[in-house]
């Protein structure tokens, strides 16, 4: 991702921010120009849930450069409700202690430092609860 549309999708990510088509209901995370059910280029503004439940998960044990720091670590699929699924790594977790149908909550944190001197991004992490 370019550090010009990360930035530019810093409040909507921060916020938990989803498109949902005013035509009819679909609800996007993240925000989407067109609607794929029915075509629609209006949305509003929808506040998602910051609590979900786990629909899938693994453990990464040889991660990408960038989280070579972190292995091993967890990510998952949560459902945060109206049918929003997000993809979020499961932080401070054991992978025993993690449950399908595990409950969730987002936080956000450090995702990652692009080189020595580049851009620190944040965004969310499921925490068990």
């Amino acid at each position: 991702m370019s550090v010009a549309r990360y930035w530019r999708e810093i409040p909507r990510r921060y916020r938990l921010e989803a498109g949902k088509c005013s035509n009819c209901g679909y609800i996007a995370f993240p925000h989407r120009l067109v609607c794929p059910e029915c075509g629609s280029r209006k949305f509003e503004d929808y506040r998602l849930k910051d609590t979900g439940k786990i629909v899938s998960f693994t453990t990464i044990e040889v991660g990408p450069t960038e989280f070579s720091d972190q292995v091993p670590y967890n990510v998952g699929i949560i459902e945060l409700g109206d049918e929003v699924r997000i993809t979020a790594q499961i932080a401070d977790a054991d992978p025993k202690d993690i449950k399908i149908g595990g409950k969730v909550k987002l936080e956000f944190r450090k995702i990652q430092q692009d080189g020595h001197a580049g851009v620190i991004k944040y965004g969310y992490k499921a925490v068990l609860v």
